[in-house]
């Protein structure tokens, strides 16, 4: 999937010139933390946020330093906080760098692009115009369809038994943390059995999630034994299965 399969469009957006009452109207209006900032040409400008408006002199948390930091960081950084708590328009107190996406970008795109900017929306810009937005909630609305989608051929038994364990070790096996050589997996009707050993005992929940992702299994039974490398403690599986479907 990608950008324009998820993105929300029309966006709502404000433009510099309106006040903050209004942004702060639209975001609880529309239940939205953020708005797209954009000039009479639609192109984007700023984005503001809920986070942009949490300084402010009205309800009286206005940004306050100590005075050997205001000293440290000089003027034109306590002139920005004072905008930022005093300022009445959108375009005084919105974010100025913005980082985007296009149409076709994918979701890891995406997701990295939020992670290295802590941000929580991405605008989505085609020939330099607005033309939607994706945020963190369109991204969980995709993985919630993904999740409920309709059970395939192979989910509901088209698979045979073999053919199971070996897309479990496959999947195993092609995982950077995967003990591949200390695990087996025996399948019957669609119950999974891991059998074997670890030395870390979070790839337990790990190869337990694997199992329960191949298509075809209904059931997950952990027989793994942890044995703790440094002092040889062998610690038997807990006596639990995992319902998958």
């Amino acid at each position: 999937m990608n950008a324009a399969d998820v993105m929300t469009s029309p966006v709502i957006s404000v433009t510099p010139q309106a006040t903050i009452v209004e942004a702060a109207q639209l975001m609880l209006r529309h239940r939205i933390s953020g708005l797209p900032v954009i000039d009479a040409t639609g192109a984007v400008v700023g984005i503001v946020t809920e986070g942009d408006l949490l300084r402010r002199a009205e309800i009286g948390t206005e940004r306050r330093r100590r005075r050997w930091i205001e000293l440290l960081i000089g003027p034109g950084r306590l002139a920005r906080d004072y905008v930022e708590g005093h300022g009445r328009r959108v375009g005084e107190v919105m974010s100025q760098t913005v980082a985007t996406v296009a149409p076709g970008d994918t979701l890891e795109d995406i997701v990295r692009l939020m992670e290295q900017h802590h941000v929580k929306r991405l605008p989505v810009i085609e020939d330099g115009r607005l033309v939607g937005i994706v945020s963190r909630a369109n991204l969980v609305r995709a993985l919630v369809r993904s999740l409920t989608r309709p059970a395939t051929t192979a989910a509901k038994g088209a698979l045979g038994d073999a053919d199971i364990r070996d897309r479990i070790l496959a999947e195993i096996g092609k995982q950077p943390w995967g003990p591949r050589f200390n695990i087996d997996v025996t399948v019957t009707d669609g119950i999974a059995e891991l059998y074997g050993t670890i030395t870390d005992d979070r790839e337990r929940l790990a190869l337990r999630v694997a199992a329960e992702n191949a298509p075809g299994v209904t059931s997950v039974r952990d027989h793994v034994i942890w044995v703790e490398p440094t002092s040889g403690l062998v610690v038997e599986a807990p006596q639990t299965d995992a319902n998958v479907r």
